[in-house]
Protein backbone atom coordinates (compact mmCIF):
# COMPACT_ATOMS: atom_id res chain seq x y z
CA UNK A 1 0.00 0.00 0.00
CA UNK A 2 1.30 3.34 -0.97
CA UNK A 3 0.21 7.09 0.63
CA UNK A 4 0.90 10.19 -0.98
CA UNK A 5 -0.18 13.85 0.21
CA UNK A 6 -0.79 16.22 -2.82
CA UNK A 7 -2.00 19.28 -3.71
CA UNK A 8 -4.25 20.37 -6.86
CA UNK A 9 -1.08 21.46 -9.06
CA UNK A 10 0.25 18.43 -8.49
CA UNK A 11 -2.34 16.25 -10.44
CA UNK A 12 0.26 15.35 -13.65
CA UNK A 13 2.61 14.17 -11.90
CA UNK A 14 0.15 11.71 -9.24
CA UNK A 15 -1.57 10.74 -12.92
CA UNK A 16 1.55 9.44 -14.28
CA UNK A 17 2.82 8.02 -11.16
CA UNK A 18 -0.57 5.84 -10.77
CA UNK A 19 -0.42 4.71 -14.15
CA UNK A 20 3.15 3.53 -14.00
CA UNK A 21 2.59 1.93 -10.61
CA UNK A 22 -1.31 0.17 -11.11
CA UNK A 23 -0.79 -3.54 -11.92
CA UNK A 24 -4.29 -3.17 -13.59
CA UNK A 25 -5.90 -0.58 -15.84
CA UNK A 26 -9.40 -1.07 -13.73
CA UNK A 27 -9.08 1.55 -10.70
CA UNK A 28 -11.78 1.99 -8.01
CA UNK A 29 -11.54 5.78 -6.52
CA UNK A 30 -13.38 5.59 -3.25
CA UNK A 31 -13.76 9.02 -0.91
CA UNK A 32 -15.92 11.29 0.28
CA UNK A 33 -18.10 13.67 -2.07
CA UNK A 34 -15.29 16.65 -3.30
CA UNK A 35 -12.64 14.03 -2.04
CA UNK A 36 -11.04 14.78 -5.72
CA UNK A 37 -12.36 11.60 -6.97
CA UNK A 38 -13.27 13.07 -10.72
CA UNK A 39 -10.95 15.65 -10.91
CA UNK A 40 -7.36 12.90 -10.50
CA UNK A 41 -9.85 10.79 -13.45
CA UNK A 42 -9.55 13.68 -15.39
CA UNK A 43 -6.15 13.92 -14.56
CA UNK A 44 -5.36 10.32 -15.77
CA UNK A 45 -7.74 10.43 -18.63
CA UNK A 46 -5.31 13.76 -20.08
CA UNK A 47 -2.11 11.74 -19.70
CA UNK A 48 -3.59 8.72 -21.23
CA UNK A 49 -5.26 10.61 -23.87
CA UNK A 50 -2.22 12.73 -24.62
CA UNK A 51 -3.66 16.45 -24.49
CA UNK A 52 -7.32 17.02 -25.27
CA UNK A 53 -10.11 15.10 -23.68
CA UNK A 54 -13.18 13.57 -25.94
CA UNK A 55 -15.52 12.25 -24.40
CA UNK A 56 -18.90 11.17 -25.31
CA UNK A 57 -21.66 9.57 -22.74
CA UNK A 58 -22.55 6.34 -23.60
CA UNK A 59 -24.91 6.38 -20.86
CA UNK A 60 -25.67 8.68 -17.22
CA UNK A 61 -23.28 6.93 -15.42
CA UNK A 62 -20.70 6.29 -18.12
CA UNK A 63 -18.36 8.27 -19.77
CA UNK A 64 -16.22 6.80 -22.86
CA UNK A 65 -12.80 8.49 -24.16
CA UNK A 66 -10.60 8.12 -27.15
CA UNK A 67 -7.58 9.40 -29.04
CA UNK A 68 -8.34 12.44 -31.85
CA UNK A 69 -7.41 9.00 -33.74
CA UNK A 70 -10.79 7.33 -32.50
CA UNK A 71 -8.75 4.53 -30.56
CA UNK A 72 -10.38 3.64 -27.26
CA UNK A 73 -8.34 4.62 -23.92
CA UNK A 74 -10.74 4.74 -21.16
CA UNK A 75 -14.32 4.06 -19.32
CA UNK A 76 -15.59 6.10 -16.79
CA UNK A 77 -18.26 5.15 -14.05
CA UNK A 78 -19.43 7.10 -12.11
CA UNK A 79 -22.13 4.83 -9.73
CA UNK A 80 -23.09 7.63 -7.46
CA UNK A 81 -26.78 7.69 -8.65
CA UNK A 82 -27.44 3.51 -8.83
CA UNK A 83 -30.08 2.56 -6.70
CA UNK A 84 -29.33 -1.44 -7.17
CA UNK A 85 -25.93 -2.73 -8.45
CA UNK A 86 -28.24 -4.57 -10.97
CA UNK A 87 -28.23 -1.69 -12.71
CA UNK A 88 -24.65 -2.00 -12.89
CA UNK A 89 -25.19 -5.01 -15.08
CA UNK A 90 -28.02 -3.92 -17.19
CA UNK A 91 -25.45 -1.02 -18.17
CA UNK A 92 -23.51 -3.96 -19.93
CA UNK A 93 -20.76 -3.35 -16.93
CA UNK A 94 -19.16 -6.34 -17.49
CA UNK A 95 -18.54 -5.91 -21.10
CA UNK A 96 -16.96 -2.78 -20.32
CA UNK A 97 -14.34 -4.50 -17.88
CA UNK A 98 -13.28 -6.80 -21.33
CA UNK A 99 -12.26 -4.34 -23.47
CA UNK A 100 -8.69 -3.47 -23.71
CA UNK A 101 -9.41 0.17 -21.94
CA UNK A 102 -8.48 1.98 -18.75
CA UNK A 103 -11.75 1.48 -16.35
CA UNK A 104 -12.11 4.05 -13.82
CA UNK A 105 -14.99 3.35 -10.89
CA UNK A 106 -16.32 6.32 -9.12
CA UNK A 107 -18.23 4.97 -5.96
CA UNK A 108 -16.94 1.55 -6.56
CA UNK A 109 -18.57 -0.05 -2.93
CA UNK A 110 -22.19 0.33 -4.95
CA UNK A 111 -20.99 -2.92 -7.37
CA UNK A 112 -18.44 -4.46 -4.68
CA UNK A 113 -19.24 -7.97 -5.66
CA UNK A 114 -18.88 -7.28 -9.38
CA UNK A 115 -15.65 -5.85 -9.09
CA UNK A 116 -12.95 -7.63 -10.55
CA UNK A 117 -10.09 -9.59 -7.99
CA UNK A 118 -7.19 -7.61 -9.91
CA UNK A 119 -8.53 -4.25 -9.01
CA UNK A 120 -6.53 -1.38 -8.08
CA UNK A 121 -7.86 0.40 -5.27
CA UNK A 122 -7.42 4.07 -4.37
CA UNK A 123 -8.62 5.98 -1.35
CA UNK A 124 -9.31 9.51 -1.25
CA UNK A 125 -9.06 12.29 2.11
CA UNK A 126 -9.24 15.18 2.21
CA UNK A 127 -6.60 17.04 4.57
CA UNK A 128 -7.73 20.58 4.12
CA UNK A 129 -9.23 22.80 1.27
CA UNK A 130 -5.62 22.50 -0.53
CA UNK A 131 -4.35 18.70 0.37
CA UNK A 132 -5.95 15.26 -0.41
CA UNK A 133 -4.48 12.14 0.83
CA UNK A 134 -3.99 9.29 -2.26
CA UNK A 135 -3.82 5.82 -0.79
CA UNK A 136 -3.08 3.17 -3.37
CA UNK A 137 -4.33 -0.59 -2.28
CA UNK A 138 -4.32 -3.87 -4.17
CA UNK A 139 -7.05 -5.05 -2.12
CA UNK A 140 -10.16 -3.17 -0.85
CA UNK A 141 -9.41 -2.01 2.83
Amino acid sequence: MEEICYKEDQLVAIAKNLIQQTNSKILCFYGSMGAGKTTLIKALVKELVGGDIGNSPTFGIVNEYRRKDGELVAFHFDFYRLNDEMEALDLGFEEYLDQNAWVFIEWPEKISKFLPKHANHIYLEVIDEMHRKLTLSKLPL
